[in-house]
């Protein structure tokens, strides 16, 4: 457990040097923020089309050899982002690193493996706690790298430093991580059909406690990428921020996060309940949202920050603990892989929507649709979950 924590770790690291600076990079071959929308979104649709494909192979083939295909395969994307001399290889790298980040199933998948269940949710929290410390230090690191200035702002260097991670996470898998399944299971699963997603979709839909939930699910987190797309764009045009300030705010969130996550969010539903505790974020996000159009200073950008980092730090937790809640026991891994596929699709759909507005109706329109959106969702919650 602790090879692979530290293998999920480095290689979230690597990704998260790369947040702060896509958005420059991509203006650097001067795309409009629309086009920067689809950009952030390509990432998600290569992770989205990837999972089940990485998921049924490693059934078939192991979890250790597809971890090492796809380490190998995010350090070449890194390299090709470094090397990028036009918005079109830009496009063809993050397609392709998104393609090889199908593979977080693959880890939650061994870490299922290797624990009995009653076990298994301290090894999933594990796994979740190393994405989480990965992703408060990767912006920090991408901003510094990168450096300050937005208009000379280095865009080789993060990338470099993130096939780098890569590679060191991928020989720590080579030489430290051991098989997690036997031949002959691997054999059982691999003779299993596939589950067509789409039809898991429609019947995890249909459950009408299932499917109010995963819209939610779906539309917080379309409104948190819309706000990761754009931000740096706002942060540029109202402060003259470049990645090494966006770097340090998105550790600034990440940091945040993982206090909620890690230490919060357990006493705030014994105390609330999901329900109220979904009601109570999404108000949270929707004012955080409504704030950042009207932020002159950091101060107020930070609160608005903090505010929505509260908001989503919640929300998420909660939604997965009443999905949980609904469906047996035999149904939990095939619920929560529609669920994650349902955030993935909104990761996809919310960083299009938000360059759109952004382009179209100007910088603040991205927030104040945002905060119409939740203001959707609290009604939503209220009506469908809250108890009584």
């Amino acid at each position: 457990m602790t090879i692979l924590f530290l293998i999920v770790f480095i290689d979230l690291v690597g990704f998260g040097v790369i947040i702060p600076l896509l958005p420059f990079f991509a203006e650097h071959f001067a795309a409009s923020p629309s086009t920067v929308g689809l950009l952030m979104a390509s990432y998600s649709l290569g992770q989205f089309i990837a999972a089940p494909f990485w998921g049924r192979l490693s059934d078939a083939r192991g979890r250790r050899p597809i971890l090492l295909i796809t380490l190998a395969g995010g350090a070449i994307s890194y390299v090709l982002l470094g090397y990028a001399d036009s918005l079109l290889m830009l496009f063809a790298a993050r397609i392709l690193g998104g393609f090889m980040a199908g593979n977080i199933s693959t880890a939650f998948a061994y870490v299922a493996d290797i624990t009995a269940p009653e076990n298994r949710a301290r090894g999933m929290g594990v796994i979740g706690a190393a994405f989480g410390l990965g992703f408060i230090a990767g912006p920090a690191i991408g901003g510094i790298l990168a450096g300050p200035d937005p208009l000379n702002a280095n865009y080789q260097l993060p990338a470099f430093a993130a096939a780098g991670l890569s590679m060191m996470a991928l020989l720590m898998a080579l030489f430290k991580l051991k098989e997690s399944l036997s031949a002959d299971l691997r054999n059982s699963l691999a003779a299993k059909p596939p589950q067509q997603r789409a039809q898991q979709f429609g019947q995890a839909l249909a459950r009408p406690n299932v499917g109010i939930i995963l819209i939610l699910s779906f539309l917080a987190t379309f409104v948190f990428a819309g706000m990761e797309t754009t931000f740096a764009m706002w942060s540029e045009r109202r402060f003259d921020w470049g990645p090494q300030q966006n770097g340090y705010l998105f550790a600034f969130i990440g940091i945040l996060s993982a206090i909620i996550q890690g230490g919060l969010v357990g006493r705030l539903v014994n105390k609330f309940g999901e329900a109220n505790l979904i009601v109570q974020g999404s108000l949270a996000l929707a004012l955080g949202m409504l704030v950042i159009p009207f932020a002159s200073s950091l101060a107020t950008l930070l609160v608005a920050m903090a505010v929505i980092a509260y908001g989503f730090s919640v929300i998420n937790p909660s939604l997965s603990s009443l999905i949980s809640r609904q469906v047996g026991p035999e149904e939990q891994g095939g619920m929560m892989g529609v669920s994650r596929s349902a955030t993935t699709m909104a990761r996809v759909i919310g960083p299009i929507w938000a360059g759109f507005l952004f382009a179209m109706m100007g910088m603040d329109w991205p927030y104040y649709g945002g905060t119409l959106v939740m203001i959707v969702v609290v009604v939503l919650a209220y009506r469908r979950l809250s108890p009584g």
